[in-house]
């Protein structure tokens, strides 16, 4: 009797203490859905293999000097990777955090890459860190699309660092996860970032 007492004493302890993980995740959740959000800066890119950083003047690509962009326009899969760099703010009195989280960038609209992050992010009360946001894509749509063709090559010349082009309009959806046991729970909803994004902010000055 007393073993079965004791059991359910434990089984009762676990539950409770479930339940507290799930509800401090939740309110974690929602405290980083109220956080400040801002594009810093983007690193690491290449497009079809090549350091954006050469490609200032996009009209002016010679195709004897970056044959290999030559090739993947011409196979239809030019890859554009980059690590563009989020700043988080919490002017929260609460701690903000997730251990997992699902992210969109999308491109004036237009989405340009998916991806995940898994491993723990935890933003102090009144406190901030950088979370670097993996863009790995085939930017072949986009620039064969006349209606993306403009806002891709402008975005690029940004990334290279071009001070004549315009600012592009980023935008940056993340979807918390939720462990809840065994199961993998969605936050309601994405927190979406939107941002005007120009050649200093994505060159990091």
């Amino acid at each position: 009797m007393k073993k079965v007492i004791l059991w359910c004493s434990l089984l009762a302890a676990a539950v409770s203490l479930s339940h507290c993980g799930v509800n401090k995740q939740i309110a974690e959740a929602k405290a980083l859905g109220n956080c400040r959000y801002d594009i810093v800066s983007a690193d690491s890119i290449f497009l079809a293999g090549i350091p954006v950083r050469e490609l200032k003047s996009f009209e002016a690509l010679n195709p004897l000097k970056y044959p290999q962009l030559s090739a993947a326009l011409l196979r239809q899969n030019v890859p554009l990777d980059a690590r563009v760099n989020l700043d988080i703010r919490n002017p929260s009195g609460k701690m903000a955090g997730i251990n997992q989280l699902e992210y969109k960038v999308l491109l004036t609209g237009q989405e340009l890459a998916t991806g995940y992050i898994n491993q723990r992010i935890a933003v102090a009360p009144g406190g901030r860190m950088t979370i670097p946001i993996h863009v790995s894509a085939n930017a072949f749509q986009l620039l064969s699309d006349a209606k993306t063709r403009d806002s891709f090559i402008q975005f690029v010349q940004n990334l290279a660092g071009n001070k004549s082009s315009q600012p592009s309009k980023l935008t940056i959806r993340i979807k918390p996860t939720l462990s809840l046991g065994n199961k993998q729970v969605n936050y309601p909803g994405y927190i979406t970032i939107d941002q005007e994004v120009t050649n200093k902010i994505l060159v990091g000055r």
